[in-house]
């Protein structure tokens, strides 16, 4: 049997085992911007990280991100933190995203926090801070809704 988010026992065993390797090994965009994960130092939860890549980069002249790799960084970090954070493995799709540029964002290391605003039997509410320097200077801000889906119905 093929591993994947289609998979309810691999799913189940890496929620489990907090492997967010696994999962992003499976989505080719965060692979190629430079996503990654790693326990948060403040608390329980994740942070995650947007490397400075040549191909991130949408204005030359200052250098600064695309502002579309930036709300991909943002979707990704939301989506695999709020599949983390559900109380049974669950599939969320994206039903709605706000995004706020609150400034520009460099060529320089970005984190993400999430927070789980809320989870219901079918929607999942996240909020997303992504910032460089420090977390009281965010670059954007998302807030972000999801459909949760049964991973046992994804093949369906």
């Amino acid at each position: 049997m093929r591993e994947g988010f289609d998979d309810v026992e691999w799913l189940a065993r890496t929620r489990a085992e907090g492997d967010l390797e696994a999962w992003l090994a499976l989505v080719p965009y965060a692979r190629r911007i430079g996503v990654s994960a790693l326990p948060d130092p403040q608390g329980d939860g994740l942070l995650f990280r947007l490397d400075p890549r040549e191909g991130n980069v949408g204005n030359v002249l200052l250098p600064a991100l695309h502002g579309g790799v930036v709300a991909a960084f943002m979707e990704t970090a939301a989506t695999l933190d709020l599949m983390l954070a559900t109380r049974a493995p669950r599939l969320p799709r994206i039903v709605d995203i706000s995004i706020d540029y609150l400034r520009t964002a460099r060529m320089a290391p970005t984190l993400a926090r999430c927070s789980l605003l809320r989870e219901g039997r079918r929607m999942g509410n996240v909020r997303v801070c992504a910032w460089q320097e420090s977390e009281a200077v965010p670059v954007a801000t998302a807030r972000l809704h999801f459909v949760l889906g049964n991973p046992a119905e994804a093949g369906a």
